[in-house]
């Protein structure tokens, strides 16, 4: 076994290789940039050595410095976790050389299925099913629209070396196309360092489904069961689980037993992923198509590892060092139930626009995941698991990918694992940047989520109109007007204590006008909390000063995320923000004297929405633009975003030019 490896990575997955290191007696090195000298990971680590500026590419991505840290620390082996060098063969062919180890499948296995296009011909050859495409060499713009006419809409354009969702747009006509292909070949080249492309048929009501493999160098190679990967927004994944709701014990055998074959061909061990593509209009199951296969560790392996209780990293180290596989396929089961949700940097009511800065709160639901050895520890505290790589008064750097942390949860039925991950949300404390925990929220209670009916097109056909917060129902309403009015009461009667503050005695009955999302309650507080009238069995404790109030209202459990306003409350829960107004019952009525504040009009600005890059501007002073027009084109998280016309106008200033680093809300031109 090796005595010291090194992580050729970041974040969360640097944090998550270290820690079963760490538990197996393997030393760790890391290797940071500028942006991440004081990141968790670097501490963490028994070694680390500082690889290069901030951009990835004069750091992560320079396999030269990785490999001159192996040697300056003596590391046997390097682990790639997953982005950056992990599918790059180039960076595996030098390790071999070097005699470093390298953490993961043969170069001939990374460098077959590492290419969409080559991969989808060694499928096709070995008899896989593969979706109906183009997989030659696409010339130019009139190409890519000739290929996509012949093969029919609604098609797949997609960078060859692509993957996290970049380098990826669908295309419903030829406009589509014409738009999209030059973006889809600069995000390969500025992601991956090819421009390649290639053309496919979209699959209607497609599901996402990946089969996980594990082989070692002895010519065993097992699945390890599927992971359900359909939730995702602009082709990246934001819910993950296993197993599928949707796959059967069948289904599962004939995948499993594909994929195998398929790995087989290609010499494959470590740990691997086939994703694939079926169609959720076929009811048997059988109408499955091989997408890509992932020659790494993927991002959503812990929900793997919470059914089977295997170390996925555990195993991709013993596998590399050269020991057989300890375990059979008889012995793989599925115990449970397993959900992820992504935690990303953006914000769901901007949108999903990228949020970067710093994290002045960051309070996981529960301690950083550590690994015990045992299935329970790979499931966390309570059925709950954080991996994160993030602190507070750390900073969300624009120069890597927006996520922030991995909430897993583990429950014997599926209904449990989404109740916990609610649960969960709620006492997620993170403050000072936009972040998707509502939204995800929002989709765990989904009913169409809790039955189990997804295809990759959930988000957009379930929020055509953007993500305004979850449903909140009269119930809950209610129930937070009586929280509210416990927390008003709580601070009243600090403020009385306080000299100055407060003239007089504060007595009960304490009453109080609640309103909430438009609706006003009575709120009472004497021997008992009624609203309007009823009363409420609540008990929560509740300091002035508390940002998160534990509450039971029957047995009703609530984690409520508080924020004082000038006017009352601000409070989150259950996949909504709810502005609070409360105010003393006697002085209610007067608010219908107030005036109403009416937003200025920006429509006339073309606003940048986040901070990042213009890569182009497509008009100059005086042109005349249409509705729906692209204007401008401005990068952030490593993602190209189009910014277009809501009306026709005339350019009237141009305050921005291509190349410049933009804030958000900054005016890149005005409109007349």
């Amino acid at each position: 076994m090796f005595k010291k490896i090194l992580i050729a990575n970041r974040g969360e997955i640097a944090c998550r290789v270290i820690k079963t290191a760490r538990r197996m007696g393997i030393q760790t090195v890391a290797v940071y940039s500028d942006a991440d000298a004081r990141a968790p990971f670097v501490q963490m680590a028994d070694e680390a050595v500082h690889i290069g500026p901030s951009p990835a590419a004069q750091s992560y991505l320079i396999a030269d410095k990785i490999i001159a840290a192996c040697k300056q620390t003596g590391a046997e082996a390097v682990h790639p976790g997953y982005g950056f060098l992990s599918e790059r063969t180039s960076f595996a062919e030098q390790l071999k050389a070097e005699g470093i180890a390298f953490i993961g499948p043969p170069v001939g296995a990374i460098a077959a299925m590492g290419d969409k296009i080559e991969s989808k011909k060694l499928a096709k050859e070995a008899g896989v099913n593969v979706v109906p495409g183009f997989v030659g060499e696409i010339e130019d713009t009139e190409h890519a629209v000739r290929i996509s006419n012949e093969i029919g809409y609604p098609v797949m354009m997609k960078a060859s070396a692509g993957g996290g969702g970049k380098g990826m747009r669908l295309a419903y006509d030829e406009k589509d196309v014409r738009e999209g292909f030059e973006a889809v070949k600069r995000e390969g080249l500025n992601s991956f360092g090819d421009d390649r492309v290639f053309i496919e048929k979209f699959i209607l009501n497609p599901r996402h489904i990946e089969i996980q493999i594990l082989g070692d160098q002895h010519g065993n190679i097992l699945y390890l069961n599927e992971r359900e990967c359909s939730i995702q927004r602009r082709h990246q994944k934001v819910v993950e689980e296993a197993p599928s709701p949707f796959v059967t014990p069948k289904m599962r055998k004939a995948m499993g037993e594909q994929c195998v074959a398929l790995s087989r061909a290609v010499g494959y061990y470590s740990a691997g992923t086939v994703e694939l593509i079926v169609s959720g209009a076929d009811p048997t199951g059988e109408s499955f198509y091989f997408l890509e296969m992932n020659t790494r560790l993927q991002v959503e392996h812990p929900v793997t590892e919470c059914i089977t209780g295997i170390d996925l990293v555990e195993q991709m180290i013993r596998v590399a060092a050269g020991e057989k596989l300890a375990f059979t396929q008889d012995d793989i089961k599925i115990d449970g139930w397993a959900i992820e949700n992504r935690v990303y940097a953006e914000d769901p009511y901007r949108g999903f626009l990228p949020s970067t800065g710093r994290l002045v709160r960051y309070q996981p639901p529960v301690p950083g995941w550590e690994d015990d050895g045992a299935a329970n520890g790979r499931r966390g505290l309570g059925g709950v698991r954080v991996d994160d790589g993030v602190y507070e008064g750390g900073e969300v750097s624009m120069f890597y990918d927006p996520m922030i942390a991995k909430l897993i949860t583990w429950g014997e039925t599926r209904d449990e694992a989404a109740d916990l991950q609610i649960a969960a949300l709620d006492r997620f404390q993170l403050e000072g940047l936009g972040h998707n925990v509502d939204f995800v929220s929002a989709i765990m209670q989904h009913p169409r989520f809790r039955s189990g009916e997804l295809t990759t097109g959930f988000i957009a056909e379930e929020y055509p109109d953007g993500f305004t917060g979850a449903a909140t129902s009269a119930e809950t309403a209610k129930h937070l007007a009586a929280i509210a009015g416990f927390i008003v009461t709580a601070r009243a009667d600090r403020a009385r204590q306080i000299d100055g503050q407060l003239d007089g005695e504060l007595e009960p009955p304490y009453d109080w006008a609640v309103t909430i999302d438009g609706t006003t309650y009575a709120v009472s507080l004497d021997e008992e909390i009624t609203v309007d009238g009823e009363a409420v069995d609540l008990a929560l404790e509740y300091t002035p000063g508390d940002r998160l109030v534990e509450a039971e209202v029957g047995e009703i459990s609530y984690g409520v995320k508080i924020e004082p306003s000038r006017t009352g409350l601000t409070m989150t829960t259950r996949g909504a923000i709810h502005k609070v107004q409360i105010l003393p019952a006697k002085i209610a009525h007067l608010t219908q004297h107030m005036i109403e504040k009416v937003p200025p009009d920006l429509s006339k600005f073309l606003i940048c929405p986040m901070p990042g890059l213009l890569v182009a501007l497509h008009v100059n002073e005086g042109d005349k633009v249409e509705a729906g027009q692209p204007l401008a084109v401005v990068e952030a998280m490593k993602m190209e975003n189009i910014l277009r016309a809501e009306k026709s106008a005339t350019v009237k200033k141009v305050n921005a030019k291509a190349g410049d680093s933009l804030a958000v809300d900054a005016v890149i031109l005005e409109l007349e």
